[in-house]
């Protein structure tokens, strides 16, 4: 059985190229579960049983000193893992909320196999999670392409779904119809097996954050320390895998279905999108308007309160905390 990881690449955090560069000889690489990276929180694992394969889904359930009697499930992007909730999980639970916060199957700290990924997968696995917790219902938070994911959770279990909020989520727009075309899994992963720190570097520039902060250097230890391993070639498959993924299971087309009040928060600088290395000018043009998409969102979703959030990126969380905070809070009271 071939086991692979997920490389956290095309979107990195990486401030400089001179920061990468200078961290070769003072840093060991990542352990193929980051077993070597401590988390902030203590991880579980739930056993699974899938597509032939034993696998584990890594997960932090994270309680309060006094619970009040809520809970939150935090879904990460594709290319991060739970470790960077860790503030929102200590201001959450500070407010009495418990909160879950899962690695899905071929990220982070879980199994990373070669299988057929799906994001109903994904949400079955997760809800399997909550289950073993003995929780029903959830206050659901999906960030980037964990929105994608946060959306088909949605739909397929509504009634464990109190309220739904959306942190600049991919899958705002079929990319399939805004003429990104189709890169085989063979052809993808050569791309992520070959990727270089300046075109990482220049992603995230573009993308992830308006304005640059050293605080978020922490952010490039462990995806720096796999691109060290010798194993770094099963992180590109995964990679490659879970872009299929994205690309071919669109969720914009069902926003309308969504039967929970829905919090929209989006940052107006992010442009990210699928695919946007292989189209025209022209095209790229309409790719990632996040600002005109919010609008369109709000519009399709029955309850849907819409939160543009200005000279902020597809980070939220790390860009404007305070802000992200105070609106998930508001939004989870009344």
């Amino acid at each position: 059985m071939r086991k692979y990881i997920v490389l956290l690449s095309g979107l990195l955090l990486c401030a400089t190229l001179d920061v990468c560069a200078q961290q070769p000889s003072q840093v060991q690489p990542m352990g193929t579960a980051m077993e070597n990276y401590a988390y902030p929180y203590p991880v579980h694992y739930l056993p699974l049983h899938i597509q032939g394969q034993d696998l584990e889904m890594a997960y932090m359930d994270v309680k309060p000193d006094s619970w009040n009697g809520k809970t939150f499930l935090l879904l990460h992007g594709k290319n991060f893992f739970a470790a960077y909730w860790k503030d929102v999980i200590r201001a959450l639970t500070a407010q009495g909320y418990r909160v879950v916060a899962p690695d899905q199957v071929g990220f982070g700290k879980s199994s990373k196999p070669d299988i057929h990924y799906s994001f109903e997968l994904l949400a079955s696995n997760t809800r399997q999670v909550l289950d073993t917790l003995g929780i029903r219902q959830v206050f659901v938070v999906g960030h980037s392409m964990g929105g994608m994911l946060a959306t088909r959770f949605s739909l397929m279990y509504p009634e464990r779904v109190q309220k739904l909020i959306y942190e600049n989520p991919l899958g705002l727009e079929d990319y399939r119809e805004k003429g990104v075309p189709y890169r085989s899994i063979a052809d993808e992963y050569q791309v992520q097996l070959h990727q270089t720190f300046e075109r990482l570097v220049n992603y995230q520039k573009k993308n992830y954050f308006y304005r640059w902060k050293d605080a978020y250097n922490e952010w490039i230890e462990p995806v720096f320390r796999w691109t060290l391993s010798p194993e770094y070639p099963r992180i590109a498959m995964v990679s490659a895998l879970t872009y299929e993924m994205i690309y071919t299971q669109p969720v914009c087309h069902e926003f309308k279905d969504l039967k929970m009040p829905v919090l929209l928060m989006l940052g107006q600088n992010d442009h990210t999108a699928l695919g946007k290395d292989r189209v025209s000018p022209e095209v790229l043009k309409t790719l990632g308007n996040f600002p005109e998409l919010g609008k369109k969102l709000s519009r399709e979703i029955p309850d849907c309160k819409y939160i543009p959030i200005p000279e902020c990126g597809h980070i939220p969380h790390l860009e404007h905390f305070d802000l992200f905070m105070k609106a998930v809070l508001d939004f989870a009271a009344h």
